[in-house]
């Protein structure tokens, strides 16, 4: 159920009567816990939060955190505990053993089949269809995962221990136990598999010794060997160890192909981090907002080919990833200046960690986080050139007869200009009394003039001459992309129009059309715009166009959209509509 991230609804404090009615329920649910227990677990004075939230799949499921850590969730009207509450309390629940390698297939959601159970000396637990138990590894008794199980002992004695068994809805590594401190299983020795992992020892013994030879294979992960170290196939990895992991590969194995996806993003994510802290930020920028850090210094640090999300990291939130930089390996100090915002005011340039690091030479690295999405070999983008032309119409072919120019040919203003001085000149026009008027003749009439001016404007000034003629062609653009051929279309340009639309009860999207007008991409508008702001994005068919696409980004982004374009594709701001649909900031009050 947590194998994917989930999507919180509403993080409230309990309160006192429903904490007296959690305590009741959990009593029932789970009778081997003593009061001192339950005491513990729901305490009267410190602060219990009920987190509601919805998991990948749309179901509803209310968690109980204590401590930063959720300690129990509920699922349609039932309890559940999760691992950082069996890690206290191994006792309550019926528990399954399985091998290692098997918790892996868990944490993926996967459900515990018959086959994979490890039946100790004193058999299978007992428990009836639909009870919750848990599932733990082989010389722990610390619960790895929870479920529901599938059918009675009996049954799955009947069936020769074949078929599901255990329904696991949550398990150590998921998204669950990353919602909390992300602190690692307790070594408990368990005296019930001690016979049953000396024969798993000596089959992982004869295997090695079978694969020795072989290049390239996945390591097994092994039982706990030693009470106090925890299992290495279920252990989280320092930094140094992932540093180590890095380097110590052969040169023949892909170690993108022995981690999780979950695990390259972690790794992603820490290069990134370190690569920023080293290369990029400096002490005068200090205090350092993190969201500004994340999006000018990290996503500029990520190489080419890749996409930095941390939604898709173990950390889920940069909050919990730059506490644990600060708690566990002390390379930068967070504080929030003002409510809600965090910020980095501190870093240990002198970290051996971070001094140890060395920048990978990847040419591919982006300069700017909105540089991301551009292929390889593809050329810049430059904003082509936008000429205002003017077309001759039908009424004025015959003011532009005598320069020879028929209906439909495209000029510039300046080529208007001389054709109509040069025909007022040779028609001797120009009022000899005052020579900023032209005198009115009947070709200038007809072209020029409406009809309830016929009888009363006689001269007209120089400027108010062109003006009208200007006015009374036809009006084209012509546009001029480097290294193309001039474009010519009849009509005013239509600038990029950039709307705001409301979806839902109150969440906004912010609408983009008209790019390919201006030569640009825009799937690669679209990327650039998800990196600036990381929100979703998508490309929806224009109605009543065939070849355009209007690209459609969540919230009000109108002001980066803006940046985007004035700052980064050099847009003119008279081509852009839309401007005033920006965020307004609320005013002060007096």
């Amino acid at each position: 159920m947590f194998s994917k991230s989930f999507r919180v609804k509403s993080n409230t404090v309990i309160k006192g009567s429903d904490r007296r009615k959690l305590k009741a329920d959990i009593s029932t649910a789970f009778p081997s816990l003593s009061v001192e227990d339950l005491s513990e677990l729901v305490p009267n004075k410190e602060e219990l939060n009920v987190v509601k939230i919805y998991a990948h799949k749309g179901d509803a499921v209310t968690l109980y955190v204590l401590h930063k850590n959720p300690v129990l969730f509920e699922l349609e009207k039932c309890l559940y505990p999760t691992v950082y509450t069996l890690w206290r309390y191994p006792h309550v629940l019926p528990t399954f053993t399985t091998w290692p390698p098997v918790l892996q297939k868990l944490s993926g959601g996967a459900d515990l089949m018959l086959p994979g159970v490890v039946v100790p000396l004193s058999g299978i637990p007992e428990v009836k269809k639909g009870d919750c138990c848990a599932v733990k590894v082989v010389s722990n008794r610390a619960p790895m995962a929870v479920g529901t199980a599938t059918m009675s002992s009996a049954e799955m004695r009947s069936l020769d221990m074949k078929g599901r068994g255990v329904s696991v809805l949550h398990t150590y590594m998921d998204s669950l136990w990353a919602f909390g401190d992300k602190s690692g299983p307790p070594s408990i020795p368990d005296v019930d598999t001690e016979g049953v992992e000396a024969t798993y020892e000596e089959e992982e013994e004869e295997e090695d010794d079978d694969d020795e030879a072989t290049e390239g294979g996945e390591e097994e992960p092994c039982p706990n060997r030693v009470p106090d170290a925890p299992c290495p196939g279920i252990q989280e990895l320092s930094l140094a160890d992932r540093e180590e992991g890095e380097h110590g590969k052969e040169e023949g194995e892909d170690p993108e192909d022995l981690r999780s996806p979950q695990e390259q993003m972690d790794a992603l994510l820490l290069q990134c981090f370190l690569q920023a802290l080293k290369s990029k930020v400096k002490k005068s920028e200090l205090p350092l907002l993190t969201s500004s850090f994340l999006r000018i210094h990290m996503f500029s640090c990520c190489p080419s080919g890749k996409q930095l999300d941390i939604k898709k990291s173990s950390y889920k939130k940069l909050s919990k990833f730059l506490q644990c930089m600060q708690q566990q390996h002390s390379l930068v100090r967070v504080k929030e200046l003002s409510k809600g915002v965090e910020s980095i005011v501190e870093v240990d340039w002198k970290n051996p960690e971070l001094r140890s690091f060395r920048t990978p030479k990847d040419p591919g690295i982006e300069e700017a986080s909105v540089e991301v999405g551009r292929a390889e070999g593809e050329k810049p983008y430059h904003p082509p050139e936008i000429t205002t032309l003017y077309s001759v119409s039908s009424r004025l072919e015959p003011l532009f007869q005598d320069a020879k120019k028929r209906k439909g040919t495209v000029l510039q203003p300046a080529e208007v200009r001389a054709i109509i001085t040069d025909y007022v000149k040779r028609n001797e026009l120009v009022d000899e009394n005052n020579k900023n008027y032209v005198i009115i003749n009947p070709i200038l009439c007809d072209c020029l003039l409406e009809k309830s001016e016929y009888q009363e404007v006689e001269a007209l000034k120089w400027d108010d001459l062109f003006s009208r003629t200007l006015y009374k062609m036809q009006h084209c653009h012509q546009l001029v992309f480097p290294g193309q051929p001039p474009i010519v279309k009849k009509g005013h340009i239509e600038p990029i129009d950039i709307s705001v639309a409301s979806r839902g009860s109150n969440k906004k999207v912010t609408m983009i059309k008209n790019l390919e007008v201006y030569g640009l991409d825009p799937m690669a508008v679209s990327v650039a715009l998800q990196h600036r702001v990381q929100a979703s994005s998508a490309l929806n068919p224009v109605p009543g166009s065939k070849d355009r696409v209007l690209v459609q980004i969540q919230g009000n982004q109108v002001q980066q959209v803006c940046k985007l374009l004035l700052d980064k594709y050099q847009i003119p701001c008279k081509y852009i509509q839309g401007l005033d649909n920006k965020v307004q900031k609320p005013g002060r009050k007096k």
